[in-house]
């Protein structure tokens, strides 16, 4: 099941629920002079994103692909997108650059450094490097400073078929699935490091208006106060 809605200006969630796992997986695609995609999906959920993308604007318009760390779901499917657009260039971090892209994507990637800009046209993303947040020693993410909207990836993933965005409490819903996955296959499912709160207040002081989750309803509230209490909860259910 596939679901598309404007989370914040310009900025189209693209949702696919996986009803076997119960869990939404979202790809973020950004209208402007560049386009920009952040989450490429998995190679097969590449064709219904086409699709998708393709009602919102022309696929090969496309001039950047970003992701927050190596993962299937985060960039799996990064080189159909890179030969379906044939002038986008993916976007991740430096580490991410040295330690994956070079062998992995079919053409140079832009490896930002922490604190870079990217601009898309009327929207400037700042990159943060947020290393082992939500995962991965390459993790980083997104935020756009005019509309303030936090691509945060991974952080706050919550189970289930739920709404596009919310104002309601989402940390509930995320410390429940946390605990769920802490039973099964996929328990520390984030590390919590003395690096983690540094992080997260750090990406609280941003002021976010917008948290584009990449599992789970989109957020738009108080999203300052929600990563400093996420800080609260992972260290609950990961910390020493």
């Amino acid at each position: 099941m596939i679901n598309t809605s404007e989370i914040a200006p310009d900025v189209y969630r693209i949702s696919v629920f996986v009803p076997e796992i119960n869990l939404q997986f979202n790809h973020f695609l950004i209208k402007d002079d560049e386009p920009m995609l952040f989450h490429t999906g998995m190679k097969q959920m590449f064709p219904v994103l086409l699709e998708a993308v393709s009602k919102i604007i022309p696929p090969s318009s496309i001039r950047w692909i970003g992701f927050s760390h190596f993962e299937v779901d985060e960039c799996g499917a990064l080189n159909d997108w890179l030969q379906a657009a044939p002038n986008a260039k993916g976007v991740c971090s430096e580490a991410g650059a040295l330690l994956n892209m070079t062998d992995f994507a079919i053409r140079p990637v832009l490896a930002m450094k922490d604190n870079a800009i990217l601009k898309t046209g009327q929207y400037t993303y700042h990159f943060i490097r947020t290393p082992h947040l939500p995962h991965g020693w390459d993790a980083g993410v997104l935020f756009e400073e005019k509309n303030r909207t936090l691509l945060c990836s991974d952080l706050f993933h919550q189970n289930g078929d739920v709404v596009n965005i919310t104002d309601k409490d989402i940390l509930g819903a995320h410390k429940n699935s946390m605990l769920q996955y802490e039973k099964g296959p996929l328990m520390e499912y984030t590390p919590y490091t003395h690096n983690t709160p540094k992080l997260l207040n750090s990406l609280a002081e941003l002021n976010p208006k917008t948290l584009a989750t990449m599992h789970g309803s989109s957020y738009n509230g108080d999203c300052r106060k929600a990563l400093i209490d996420l800080n609260l909860v992972m260290k609950e259910i990961w910390g020493q």
